[in-house]
């Protein structure tokens, strides 16, 4: 839901409104859930808001009313934030579920939005589709204008049996078709985007006829969108989504071109079908040079590439189910990898912004589960056909620490600098904003 609610918001910050954002999760620091005009709330602002609500919720609190939990208070909190900041027009994602969510206390919301579901936080949402779409339908509001995008039947019988029973008119929004967005490029990365970009068009418009702003939206002809639908959508930025980074310390003399040696690809996905479209995402643009003509390749597209996977997940997921579609999407688009390394997320950070620092290395680290990981990863068929069509076996590590398997990358790449290492880092937001981190120093 995250893609699809910076798709909104930056619509609406495009079409001249001043917009209020309210995110989760966070990848480096608890500020990026709170965006105001698209900027992190800066750390001045935020500890002066974070006291305000902390001593006003400790005044009324006791044994009998404890403090909220943590997710509540961040959402009490973005609500203050906004109100106080005067935002146009406040774009809340939900956090685990629906029903009981913090943020379902907005009883009259303009508008309701359910992107693509899938097996997620199952845990505490359900064990099945059914389960998990009847507890993210419990955001939909009598009388609310509610949309979609299109789900496995299992889940759309679920959403359309509550919207009925609420009198709302679920509809299904298809995805957004490239052409209305005048040659530009979304600015989140990926085919599923353009499921969040039409499912944001619906939201974003439906929000603007609501509150009578539809006369203000300018297009090029009948079937194109809005001009500042356009830029929203192609200046739309989220962090660890399909994110490409290339390593700042391995330069080597062959890459002044900026074709850098080390290039991390970024994607937070922690669920099966985040996790294909992941896969899917990187074969593309890792593979999307050796598919080009000659004159079209970009400088260095020719020379050798290896694939490296760097993975960590929260114990609450299932390796059974993630890695295997990761790795039998790779292979169906042609891409190998060969090597996956398994990592603890980097320590928990325990202050806020440039504050923030891990606790001391001489803590003893469990590996227990990365080496369960690895277990799972092994156990998989370790005959694949790599991109010459012949069989290739993988290997996988498990390092102490994070910065450990950062040092061995830059190394190894560094020993090697004919050879270009792809670094695809997934399975937990937590681990892809400890590796950003990494990188940033």
């Amino acid at each position: 839901m995250g893609s699809t609610c910076t798709f909104t918001e930056s619509i609406l910050r495009s079409c001249g409104f001043r917009t209020g954002l309210f995110t989760s999760p966070h990848l480096m620091d608890v500020r990026e859930r709170f965006r105001l005009d698209g900027l992190d709330i800066s750390e001045e602002k935020f500890i002066t808001y974070f006291w305000w609500c902390w001593n006003k919720l400790k005044d009324k609190t006791g044994d009998d009313v404890p403090m909220p939990a943590y997710f509540r208070f961040l959402a009490l909190l973005a609500f203050k934030i906004f109100s106080d900041e005067q935002v146009d027009v406040a774009v809340l994602e939900v956090g685990l579920g629906g029903k009981y969510d913090a943020t379902n206390v907005v009883r009259a919301p303009v508008v309701c939005g359910i992107s693509s579901l899938g097996y997620d936080h199952m845990e505490i949402l359900g064990n099945t589709l059914g389960e998990i779409a009847g507890e993210k339908a419990g955001i939909l509001k009598k009388g609310v204008p509610a949309y979609t995008v299109p789900q496995l039947e299992e889940a759309m019988s679920v959403l359309r049996r509550q919207a009925s029973e609420l009198g709302v008119s679920l509809q299904v929004v298809q995805h957004l078709d490239p052409k209305k967005l005048e040659g530009q490029p979304l600015g989140l990365h990926g085919e599923h985007q353009y499921t969040n970009a039409g499912l944001a068009v619906a939201l974003a418009n439906t929000w603007l006829e609501k509150q009578g702003h539809l006369d203000r939206m300018h297009a090029r002809h009948s079937d194109a969108l809005p001009d500042q639908f356009i830029k929203g959508l192609s200046s739309a930025c989220l962090q660890g989504r399909a994110q490409i980074v290339p390593d700042p310390q391995v330069n080597s003399e062959n890459d002044k071109d900026g074709n850098s040696s080390l290039v991390f690809y970024l994607d937070g996905a922690h669920s099966p079908e985040s996790m294909e479209m992941c896969a899917r995402w990187f074969a593309h643009v890792t593979n999307y040079d050796r598919m080009q003509p000659v004159s079209l390749k970009q400088p260095h597209a020719d020379r050798n590439s290896k694939k490296i996977l760097l993975f960590n997940c929260m114990t609450v997921r299932d390796p059974q189910r993630l890695l295997p579609h990761l790795l039998d999407t790779c292979a169906q688009n042609g891409l190998h990898f060969e090597q996956a390394l398994f990592v603890p997320n980097q320590s928990q950070y325990n202050k806020l912004g440039s504050l923030a620092s891990p606790p001391s290395e001489r803590e003893q680290t469990d590996l227990s589960w990365q080496l369960s990981l690895q277990r799972v990863w092994e156990s998989l068929p370790h005959s694949n056909k790599g991109l010459n069509g012949a069989n290739t076996s993988r290997t996988s590590s498990v390092f102490e620490s994070l910065p450990l398997a950062i040092q061995w990358l830059r190394e190894t790449a560094k020993q090697n600098p004919s050879t270009q290492f792809q670094v695809l880092v997934t399975g937990s937001l937590h681990l892809v904003g400890d590796v950003l981190r990494l990188l940033k120093k």
